[in-house]
């Protein structure tokens, strides 16, 4: 997976549905991957724990509904944003996706530009980095857009990996990340990278952080990872 990119997973079983998102999407500046039935939603989602998932309510195999309710009583899944794209348009089946967990409902057919903005409204939320928002941590601001960070008000040089390591801890203050998560987040799992590779990463982090002094954020916890704060 390409480097600190939303990640935005499809599940339609109806090919020129597929297309029509995919390329949109993709043109929106997000990673597609795409699944079409409920089993391999719940596969690509173990595997690639998207940022979102995109949900057809009528899936083979297993419905959206389901795969919805498994995601929602999953303690690894349960913080992705879930949207229900679907042709039920009761108000009832409306009422039912939401109760089941989805954070958004669309119906078929809809608006590609309010469908990508509406993406990007449920990505503000649990990954508001990836949408060009501004992060504030104490006396730290990420600028996502301009892919700056400052500290006291001052300029700090950081690398990509870097940036991309502070954009994950800022997003979630105090969270614990091993390190097989955040190399799955920064590296993607179609790279082999050596897991020691994440220490070589943190220790440079600490030190373009506290360039200019300051107090040492970033916490290890043993046998466990690391976290900021």
């Amino acid at each position: 997976m390409e480097k600190n990119i939303p990640v935005v997973l499809i599940a339609e079983d109806n090919p020129s549905h597929i297309e029509l998102l995919s390329y949109n999407l993709e043109n929106a500046g997000f990673k597609v991957i795409q699944a079409t039935n409920g089993r391999d939603a719940l596969e690509l989602t173990k595997e690639h724990q998207p940022d979102i998932v995109l949900l057809d309510w009528m899936l083979p195999k297993m419905s959206g509904i389901e795969v919805c309710t498994y995601l929602r009583s999953s303690r690894k899944f349960q913080d992705i944003p879930v949207i229900i794209v679907s042709a039920r348009e009761e108000e009832e089946d409306r009422i039912r996706g939401l109760e089941t967990g989805a954070d958004d409902y669309i119906v078929k057919p809809f608006s590609v530009s309010e469908l990508v903005a509406r993406v990007r409204a449920n990505l503000r939320r649990t990954r508001p980095s990836s949408v060009g928002q501004k992060l504030v941590y104490k006396d730290i601001i990420l600028d996502s857009e301009q892919f700056k960070v400052y500290r006291g008000g001052k300029l700090l040089k950081l690398g990509p990996t870097e940036f991309n390591l502070l954009a994950t801890f800022i997003e979630k203050p105090g969270r614990v990340w091993s390190r097989d998560q955040l190399l799955d987040r920064i590296w993607g799992r179609d790279i082999y990278v050596e897991i020691r590779t994440v220490d070589v990463h943190i220790g440079r982090l600490r030190k373009s952080l506290c360039q200019f002094g300051g107090e040492d954020y970033l916490r290890t916890v043993r046998s466990a990872g690391y976290a900021l704060g």
